[in-house]
């Protein structure tokens, strides 16, 4: 399970995040994600309770799977940034924890989501953009 969501980088791997293409790459990355949690729930609520006790061999598998998708996104990130399009105070890192945890977090609270009136349907479209703003900036082009 951790080397699979190693591989989350995968999601990101020579994506463009210009015009439609960066809103397919943040539809792609929410969708890859959210479906990856879902088949893992079980076992991801064990290594967050793990980590969250400081059980550093919970802490180390979790950080390999977020590590992974953390990379990433900084690097196109600060791919963007040097090409001029997104602000140069912006930093790549912080952007990219950020929006990895935020996808982690919403990620395994799915099914709560419902309560709030929020169906599937309409969370992985708002996520996407949430992620397309924080990696370009910019809404999306549909």
């Amino acid at each position: 399970m951790a080397a699979e969501g190693a591989g989350l980088t995968e999601l990101l791997e020579g994506r463009s995040w210009a015009g439609k293409s960066g809103w397919q790459t943040a539809q792609e990355l929410v969708d890859g994600f959210l479906d990856f949690w879902r088949r893992n729930d079980a076992i991801l609520r064990v290594i967050d309770l793990g980590a969250a006790e400081g059980d550093k061999r919970f802490y180390k598998i979790r950080m390999k799977i977020l590590n992974s998708v953390n990379g990433s996104l900084a690097e196109s990130i600060g791919e963007l940034q040097a090409k001029g399009r997104v602000d140069k105070d912006v930093n790549p890192a912080a952007i990219a924890g950020s929006l990895v945890t935020m996808l982690a977090s919403v990620a395994a609270h799915q099914k709560g989501f419902s309560s709030w009136g929020v169906k599937q349907a309409e969370l992985k479209p708002n996520l996407a953009l949430l992620v397309h703003l924080g990696v370009t900036g910019k809404k999306p082009s549909r």
